[in-house]
């Protein structure tokens, strides 16, 4: 398995999965313990352990345990992060393509003077 080293690598690990994008999304509602977590899955709890396990380490989520009872809550700031490089990389992006855009009119209009469509 890759050692996933910057926070941002691991937030998008955890998010690399459906399962774990149902437990956020699950989250967003409220807290839920473990096993109100794992009704809409059919796994093992050890198996939805590991995926907290993974949440956790994404920095996704928090748990606590109270007696027998592990509760978990959201942690939004690592998607805040993830959103804020994404918002990054498109307006990167949308530059890039509106110069390329406007090099291709352009290009179209010395090569067609009388079209008035280029």
């Amino acid at each position: 398995m890759p050692n996933f080293q910057d926070p941002l690598d691991q937030t998008f690990h955890a998010l690399a999965d459906p399962t774990r994008r149902a437990i956020i999304a699950r989250l967003v509602q409220g807290s839920a313990s473990v096993s109100e977590l794992a009704k809409p899955f059919d796994m093992a709890l050890p198996s939805l352990m590991q995926h907290i396990k993974v949440l956790e380490q994404g920095g996704l989520l928090k748990s606590h345990k109270t007696g027998r009872v592990r509760t978990c809550r959201l942690d939004a700031a690592r998607l805040g992060e993830a959103q804020d490089w994404l918002a990054e990389q498109r307006a990167l992006w949308e530059g890039r393509l509106n110069r390329l855009d406007a090099y291709l009119k352009d290009m179209a209009e010395k090569e067609n003077p009388d079209d008035p469509q280029a």
